[in-house]
């Protein structure tokens, strides 16, 4: 067996495959659902599905890139816990490839049902790869559709900060993709309603560009009019750090030093420290 180190082209890999199997079966899910007119699933299902593809991606991943699967997750890693500033936009990019690949992928297989149920790619199906206001059918504004974005995102980074600091209890190494899983599930069942909880701008724009090139050619419209693709671009990334922040200002200043067997819990510690582990 020839070992490789680790380098910046694995990372950038490792992200490209661990979100195109995110997407993969976060997509392909709401294909099979809204092709499917509920008779093959439902928002539960959906929400399920979307959690599986977080851990299975996080698992293809996760050793070698650290598995951010989403600007977001980057973004607020960089500002938070060290991660490489210098990494930031080409993890991005990488990301975007994989969701759009994945998306294409979906897009390919599910081509045939999409033009049954929907022959002219409207937004009836447009759904399917990106996000919308009120998901394309509830009276949305765009102003609230950002607003939910960065509280989802804010929810996420928040709990993925809890789940993966080794000073807070945080579960072991092999359950956390586990327990990040529940969290997308969660945000899916409770903050789908006002924009899709896209809450990654990867997830977003990659399948929308996908979308677009396949014949979706309001992929960056929303169904009242008017450009939406920048909501779930910007406001996660807004979101990110927000959440990572309030963790920091919240839980992670007071928490001991690793090694530090002298605070009791719920004992603050002398000097609060800000350390923080990658």
């Amino acid at each position: 067996m020839i070992r490789v180190r680790r380098t910046l082209v694995g990372e950038l890999s490792a992200e490209f495959a661990g979100t195109a199997i995110l997407i993969l079966f976060g997509v392909a899910v709401v294909a099979q659902v809204v092709t499917g007119k509920g008779t093959l699933g439902d928002h539960d299902s959906i929400s399920w599905a979307w959690g599986f593809g977080v851990m299975l991606g996080i698992y293809t991943a996760g050793r070698i890139s650290g598995a951010h699967l989403n600007p977001a997750v980057t973004l607020a890693m960089a500002v938070f816990r060290g991660f490489e500033w210098r990494k930031v936009l080409p993890y991005a990019v990488a990301q975007f490839l994989g969701a759009f690949v994945a998306a294409l992928i979906v897009r390919w297989v599910y081509g045939d049902v999409l033009t049954s149920v929907d022959p002219h790619h409207t937004f009836a199906t447009q759904g399917v790869f990106s996000t919308m206001p009120g998901n394309g059918s509830l009276p949305v504004s765009f102003s609230t559709a950002f607003a939910d974005q960065v509280v989802g995102t804010a929810i996420l980074l928040f709990l993925v900060m809890a789940l993966t600091d080794v000073r807070n209890n945080s579960p072991i190494t092999w359950f956390a993709p586990v327990a990040i899983a529940l969290v997308v599930v969660a945000i899916g069942m409770a903050w789908g309603t006002n924009a899709g909880y896209a809450i990654n701008p990867a997830r977003d724009l990659g399948p929308r560009v996908a979308s677009f090139i396949t014949g979706y050619h309001t992929a960056f419209r929303a169904p009242g009019g008017g450009y939406y693709f920048w909501i779930p671009l910007v406001a996660p990334l807004i979101g990110g750090v927000v959440g990572a922040g309030a963790y920091r200002l919240l839980i992670e200043r007071f928490l001991p030093a690793i090694g530090d067997d002298t605070q009791e819990v719920g004992e603050l510690p002398v000097t609060p420290t800000v350390a923080h582990v990658a």
